[in-house]
């Protein structure tokens, strides 16, 4: 299911995405932060920053022994609110519904999903979630970047940024 406004955005960085994934050159490197050791996260402890849609607590971004990176936070959104819009991106997620209802959209396909559900989006693939239910919906995101994807990520999301602000100069 598209959404009207990404017309051009889905279309193109998919194709960009795709294109591009085994292509990107690296963005240049920056200094790389000190790898993760285990460690536990108190909820108690994480900050909620409120937003207009709701909040998010950031729990951790870091390399691992084995990851470039390992990135988690955990959304809340208010009743009828949706993350974002549909988008791409070459890394994966996980998604775990802590409290609510939400509506994720699945390999082109909105399933409606309540607490302990689990959510796998895959790489390139179009996806988001939106709150579905009367109350707040909670749920935690796990994304990482395996040796050498962190690089190509941003690589091709500079890509499509630059794409899409291409297609608008082009528009005006």
């Amino acid at each position: 299911m598209r959404h009207p406004r990404l017309c051009f955005s889905v279309p193109l960085a998919a194709a960009l995405a795709l294109l591009s994934g085994c292509t990107a050159s690296p963005a240049p490197s920056k200094a790389r932060p000190p790898v993760m050791s285990s460690t536990a996260f108190d909820w108690d402890k994480l900050e909620f920053k409120p937003s207009a849609k709701g909040g998010v607590r950031h729990v951790m971004r870091a390399p691992t022994p084995t990851l470039d990176e390992l990135e988690c936070h955990i959304t809340t959104l208010n009743r009828g609110e949706m993350s974002h819009e549909p988008h791409i991106h070459p890394d994966e997620e996980i998604m775990v519904v802590k409290e609510g209802v939400v509506e994720a959209l699945v390999a082109g396909e909105w399933r409606r999903l309540g607490p302990g559900s689990v959510i796998f989006q895959a790489s390139c693939v179009e996806h988001t979630i939106r709150n579905a239910g009367e109350t707040p919906a909670t749920y935690h995101v796990f994304k990482w970047n395996s040796p050498g994807m962190l690089e190509k990520n941003n690589a091709i999301k500079a890509e499509i940024k630059a794409a899409k602000a291409r297609e608008a100069a082009k528009a005006k």
